[in-house]
């Protein structure tokens, strides 16, 4: 805008008249990246007397932040409730699975007939001190109390450690020798690669898959898949041909680990 087009031509300086300033630009800033942190395991237990324990303890560790996590009394006594249940079902079905294997051999004895064991007749399981029976679904309400306490702003690791909601940090593969389980099948008219990441999909981008096509060439990259299982749908040679394949993970924009094993079948004719 002040730039004066002419005989002469000439250009505005501040404090000529009609002199416009240049507009003001925000300063660039640079983001930071951000910190990868580790994976974690789910942290509800899977197993169910590891799932009692975690319940447990829960329940015995919630009483000094309950009120900083605002939980009210309802909430906490229901939670107790919930793991005292959960234990005593549990000690339920051991004693009756502790009893089972020695009735069902009374049952036979009773039936056919033949030598009684030196112990008798086995005697009635003896059951835990009963407990004030909860609503089902345990696990669905200790999810929705464990997101509710996680969404707290005074929560935090240390607190979710001792309540037992954090899961246990995976440092996944090493990256130097990842090495893909790769295979290939022929289905229909073209190779299918049911690759898969071997257990550590948490710590890797995806698969650079070659091919060599048996045409004197050797590797080229085929693709660079991020989702397991892919498809080779190159046509088929009008002579039998070996394909052969290999493959190596990808973390980012570079490979880690080592190349898979070759792998080759034979198309076309």
């Amino acid at each position: 805008p002040n730039l004066r087009w002419g005989d002469p031509s000439y250009i505005l300086e501040p404090g000529d008249p009609g002199y416009v300033p240049p507009p003001v630009t925000p300063p660039f800033f640079t983001q930071k990246p951000k910190k990868t942190k580790m994976a974690k395991s789910n942290y509800i237990k899977q197993n169910a007397d590891a799932f009692a324990a975690q319940l447990r303890q829960f329940k015995l560790n919630l009483t000094p932040y309950a009120t900083l996590l605002s939980l009210t009394p309802a909430q906490v006594t229901a939670q107790a409730a919930d793991a005292d249940y959960f234990t005593f079902v549990l000690a339920c079905l051991l004693a009756v699975q502790n009893s089972a294997q020695q009735w069902s051999g009374w049952k036979d004895l009773a039936r056919g007939g033949g030598s009684a064991p030196a112990t008798g007749a086995p005697v009635l399981p003896v059951f835990p001190t009963a407990v004030a029976a909860v609503a089902l679904g345990i696990e669905v309400r200790f999810r929705a109390l464990v997101q509710l306490v996680k969404a707290h702003p005074n929560y935090n690791e240390t607190i979710g450690e001792a309540l037992g909601i954090e899961g246990s940090q995976q440092t996944g593969p090493d990256m130097a020798t990842v090495q893909a389980d790769l295979k290939v099948e022929i289905i229909g008219t073209h190779v299918h690669i049911p690759w898969g990441w071997g257990g550590h999909g948490k710590f890797l981008d995806s698969l650079e898959i070659e091919i060599d096509r048996g045409d004197t060439q050797g590797f080229k990259l085929l693709t660079i898949d991020t989702t397991p299982g892919y498809n080779d749908n190159a046509p088929f040679p009008a002579t039998p041909t070996k394909w052969s394949y290999r493959a190596i993970y990808r973390v980012g924009d570079g490979r880690v680990g080592v190349w898979s094993a070759t792998v080759s079948v034979v198309v076309g004719g």
